[in-house]
């Protein structure tokens, strides 16, 4: 099952690369600048940076990963955007 996000922001690289970066204390990652991969505990995440905002997919076995893991995302993208009045991302379902 996948989920994926849209955030508009000019700051996405900033924000994309805080959260690898912190994700990486616990679980693989790899980016750079505009790209990246983190292996989290319920599947694997993989952020794209532009001008214009932060694309988040998340990958799980079922449902609750898919939950789970978002909300890994959206609780420290509040923290690392609190500047921004992050509150959370619009998810949806991708299609199988």
């Amino acid at each position: 099952m996948r989920s994926t996000a849209r955030y508009p922001t000019q700051h996405a690289s900033k924000y994309m690369q805080q959260l690898l970066k912190h994700f990486a204390h616990k679980v693989e990652v790899q980016y750079d600048e505009t790209h990246g991969t983190a292996a989290l505990m319920t599947g694997p995440a993989e952020l794209w940076a532009d001008a214009e905002g932060l694309t988040v997919t998340v990958t799980g076995e079922d449902a609750k990963a898919v939950i789970q893991a978002r909300y890994t995302i959206d609780s420290h993208l509040v923290t690392f955007a609190h500047r921004e009045n992050f509150t959370g991302l619009s998810w949806t379902v991708d299609p199988a």
